[in-house]
């Protein structure tokens, strides 16, 4: 039987026939145009704020009787808390910010509430830490859970016996991010930021930590190009060199009460020159007015207690100096359950 005259059909379209659409953006591509993933991370860590991730305090906390087990300062009281949440993420939204609200189950481990610890946020989507503490084991599975409901794509997932938390990572340029290294983040947890980072154009520059300091976020503030608030007695030279090199203008603060017990630094920068910060710290805000910067307050003396504040409490998604790269829903008032 003769049959080369035979027409045979078309390749369906699962094998690229009729109907098959090539994917021709590259990862990097998708992530800025905020279509297949939510517009996610930043170069900056003044732009403008665009989104955060909070979490939703677990049931857990109630239950804590022993502080110092839980890495706490003094039992805290879960119903005020969680109104001190709803505050900070009510302010956020004022301030335009799309806010995520992850719900850890009610055995989630307490410290859970410290979301920026639990992941670094890049332009091509998240690097999630692994936590230096037995206690905490297990909070990253939810920061995961929420950043994939936020529709931020989870680029890495440090792993091994390595340790890496959020908080030590800051961008001072465009291009380089600083890693304190030391207690929370060891040198294998900044080899894996490293690696990530790299692909991004980026470097990763590691300082030491100084003694009795907890993450690179509690000794330097970055609050405008160029300009950052510094603790004094947490600031190693070797990251006061890098800043340095950049032509930083430094505003140190010595370690009085407010900074020390109240938390005083631990704050969000909103926008250049402007930062949300932990009411009742009258001495930081006086300075910061006759520095140039606006400061907006909010009660998170529950968080205090509980060894942290709000530079701990937020996990940043988004930051961009261009309102046309704003996350989709921006000021809405999103839920992540997890």
């Amino acid at each position: 039987m003769d049959t080369t005259s035979r027409s045979w059909p078309a390749s369906p379209s699962t094998l690229g026939g009729p109907g098959w659409l090539a994917r021709v953006d590259d990862h990097a591509a998708e992530s800025a145009a905020g279509r297949v993933w939510a517009r996610c991370g930043y170069r900056s860590e003044t732009d403008p704020l665009r989104a955060v991730l909070l979490a939703r305090p677990p049931d857990s906390i109630a239950a804590s009787t022993d502080a110092r087990a839980q890495l706490m300062t003094d039992r805290v009281d879960l119903g005020r808390l969680r109104a001190q949440t709803d505050a900070v993420a009510e302010v956020f939204r004022t301030e335009g910010v799309t806010v995520q609200v992850a719900q850890p189950p009610p055995d989630a481990p307490p410290n859970v509430i410290f979301m920026r610890d639990l992941f670094l946020v890049t332009p091509e989507g998240a690097v999630l830490g692994r936590t230096a503490s037995a206690q905490r084991a297990g909070e990253e599975r939810h920061a995961a859970l929420a950043l994939a409901r936020a529709g931020i794509p989870i680029l890495h997932t440090v792993r091994g016996a390595a340790s890496f938390e959020g908080a030590d990572a800051l961008w001072i340029d465009r291009r380089t991010v600083l890693v304190g290294a030391g207690f929370r983040t060891d040198k294998a947890g900044v080899a894996a930021l490293r690696q990530v980072l790299g692909e991004q154009g980026a470097a990763v520059l590691a300082v030491p930590l100084g003694p009795g300091v907890q993450h690179l976020l509690g000794s330097l503030v970055p609050v405008g190009p160029r300009r950052a608030l510094v603790h004094s007695a947490a600031a190693t030279a070797e990251l006061r060199a890098a800043l340095r090199a950049r032509d930083y203008e430094l505003l140190e603060f010595e370690p009085d009460d407010e900074v020390v017990h109240s938390r005083s630094l631990n704050l969000v920068t909103l926008a250049p020159g402007r930062v949300l910060m932990p009411d009742g710290c009258p001495h930081t805000r006086r300075r910061l007015d006759a520095a140039g910067i606006d400061t907006l307050v909010v009660d998170v003396s529950e968080y205090v207690r509980a060894a942290g504040a709000l530079g701990c409490l937020t996990g940043i998604l988004h930051r961009s100096a261009d309102p046309a790269t704003d996350a989709p829903g921006q000021g809405s008032r999103s839920t992540a359950h997890a």
